[in-house]
């Protein structure tokens, strides 16, 4: 008999050793008495798309900053009719999460104001999305000219002659504020558009099902998708620099380096040196992509294309091998695109001629509004959280060395607030000419949640706790983390021995058969082979190169319009996404069929 509900929030023991875990994380992540009774009648999942491991106290800020911007911007901006903002807790160090539904009596009011507010920028969005990529990018280019270093023993004459008025150790607080802030304000930018990008297609959505009730997911996503956006502009830059190395005579010697680094020595001194700059002008921006397993962002701990040039180089000797043995490399769009309009004119036929005009409408808004939906990723998960990450880093090892704390590592284990009030330490000290006291305050309390950190790691977080709910009509939950009413009753029904299947969202249409590549992180993705059925968390732009070479993909995490599904729809490619426990129930090397129609995963043998 199926089980009716998860484990409650307020059942979840710390593990073995990781008592105190909650000093680590900010009183209003964590459970508590007073929210007790409210909190074991909601429905939390498991935020496997941002956050597949434990975090780093540091690490919260991400969190921090998609729960207020996603929040007001459904909630008290664009009044979405649905559903408020999404709720978090944080358990053993993994972060759980909870849609708030709207007032049932709030609906009809929500709806006329979300008609006219949504209304508006549905009205005005090339314009409105020109002017938001015109200061997202002011706002990375402010934070790229952020330095942080050790405060000078002696300020420069030039400051004197300036006139400035203010020290070094007063930039460095400012600029680490101001670094936060952006980071905060860059997320509300984040969801000016989202959410009712999402609500434009889901209205598409809804009305091809109730017109066309026979009609799948992913068919509705195919007449929307194969769009030319920056989503795909990291890999196809690794596609233009293979064929450049071809068309150079270089592409031998690009296959045969051992590393980056050796490879731009090589051919700085042999002649290539063209390419290597050409690399270096590709690589900011396009490189600034997070290597971190699933949805970019979320860790500080990872780095990028950029700061591990290992990683993209793999790519581009397997795109030169494809070149030097006359294959294609492109990506299909044209097929996509014809495969778009035939499938969009087929039932456009079907429909009488008066209803013909509502259909255009709701579908031309819908491809609109979805370049913001892919392009977005880049803009804010890859460049904002690339720099912000790397801008952190480098502010850990100016403050190392002044005395705030032993290692640059320790930082990542204070809180935001906390690194604050130790740059407030180090430059009282460094003004007054005195001693911080920083590294011997924090020493004790920074090995202590080390230890805590590495037992939280050894947790396996269970997916989902709480009431099931009835129906889960959140956009967000249901377009991006995939989390729908449907697959939650799979979760209760199937457990973690759900026979020979996996039940998750039809992701990418076909079915195929083949051997599971388990891969969890992408310095893993070496070990795919060609005719792999990729298995794991989830993807992302970092991950674009493996999918010339695999036959289908299963993930955990992510809906419709993850970023798995979307391009596996582009490469066409079969498609499951969402099942919850795939990384932990396929074994690697077992023979696996995925049915993208369907969105059911069967294990063929032992």
């Amino acid at each position: 008999m199926a089980e009716t509900r998860f484990p409650s929030l307020y059942d979840i023991k710390a593990p073995e050793g990781a008592e105190g875990w909650e000093t680590l994380f900010d009183w209003y992540h964590l459970r508590g008495e007073e929210r007790r009774e409210e909190d074991e009648q909601r429905f939390w999942f498991q935020d496997r798309l941002h956050h597949p491991e434990v975090m780093h106290p540091y690490d919260e800020i991400q969190c921090e900053c998609w729960w207020q911007g996603l929040g007001a911007f459904n909630t008290r901006i664009f009044a979405m009719p649905p559903a408020y903002g999404i709720d978090q807790r944080v358990v053993n160090g993994y972060l759980y999460i909870s849609p708030i539904p709207a007032p049932p009596e709030d609906l009809e009011a929500r709806a006329a104001a979300f008609g006219e507010r949504a209304g508006h920028y549905y009205e005005h969005w090339d314009e409105i999305y020109e002017e938001w990529k015109v200061k997202t990018v002011d706002r990375l280019d402010q934070m790229k000219a952020m330095r942080f270093a050790p405060l000078p023993d002696l300020e420069d004459m030039s400051l004197v002659l300036s006139h400035k008025g203010s020290s070094s150790g007063y930039q460095m607080i400012e600029d680490y504020s101001r670094m936060v802030l952006i980071m905060y304000e860059t997320y509300q930018f984040h969801f000016e558009l989202l959410n009712i990008g999402y609500a434009a297609y889901l209205t598409f959505f809804a009305y091809c099902k109730q017109t066309f009730p026979d009609m799948s997911d992913q068919t509705i996503a195919r007449m929307v998708g194969g769009l030319h956006v920056d989503l795909y502009r990291p890999d196809d830059e690794l596609k233009r620099l293979a064929k450049a190395a071809v068309e150079a005579g270089i592409g031998d010697e690009v296959r045969a380096a051992a590393s980056a680094e050796a490879l731009f020595a090589e051919l700085r001194a042999n002649g290539g040196a063209a390419w290597v700059e050409d690399w270096e002008r590709t690589a900011d921006p396009w490189f600034l992509i997070d290597t971190a397993p699933g949805h970019p962002g979320g860790y500080g701990h990872y780095g990028t294309w950029a700061s591990e040039p290992d990683i993209p180089l793999g790519a581009v000797k397997e795109y030169i091998a494809s070149l030097q043995a006359g294959e294609e490399i492109d990506r299909p769009t044209a097929r996509v695109l014809a495969e778009r309009e035939r499938i969009t004119g087929e039932y456009r036929e079907l429909l009488a001629d008066d209803d013909r005009p509502v259909f255009d409408e709701m579908l031309a808004l819908a491809r609109k509004v979805f370049v913001y939906i892919e392009e977005h990723v880049i803009y804010i998960e890859h460049w904002m959280w690339a720099t912000f990450w790397a801008k952190s880093h480098e502010l850990s090892r100016a403050l190392a060395p002044m005395g705030a704390f032993d290692d640059p590592s320790d930082m990542f284990f204070l809180r935001r607030t906390e690194v604050m009030e130790s740059i407030y330490d180090v430059v009282t000290a460094w003004g007054s000419g005195g001693r911080p006291r920083g590294a011997d305050y924090w020493r004790p309390i920074i090995a202590e949640r080390r230890r805590i950190y590495d037992r939280l790691k050894e947790w396996d977080a269970p997916p989902a706790l709480g009431i099931p709910p009835t129906e889960v009509n959140e956009p967000f939950t249901v377009m991006l983390w995939g989390i729908t009413t449907e697959a939650v009753q799979s979760w209760l029904e199937s457990g973690e021995d759900g026979g020979n299947s996996l039940r998750g969202q039809p992701g990418s249409p076909g079915v195929v058969e083949g051997p599971a590549r388990v891969v969890r992180t992408v310095q893993e993705l070496e070990a795919v082979q060609e005719g792999d059925v990729l298995v794991c968390p989830a993807t992302s732009p970092a991950w674009s190169p493996v999918f010339s070479r695999i036959a289908a993909t299963v993930s955990d995490v992510g809906g419709v319009m993850s970023h798995t599904a979307i391009v596996c729809r582009e490469y066409g490619l079969p498609a499951v996404v969402g099942t919850g426990s795939a990384v932990s129930r396929i074994r690697e090397g077992q023979r696996i069929r995925v049915d993208g129609d369907t969105g059911v995963v069967t294990l063929l043998d032992d």
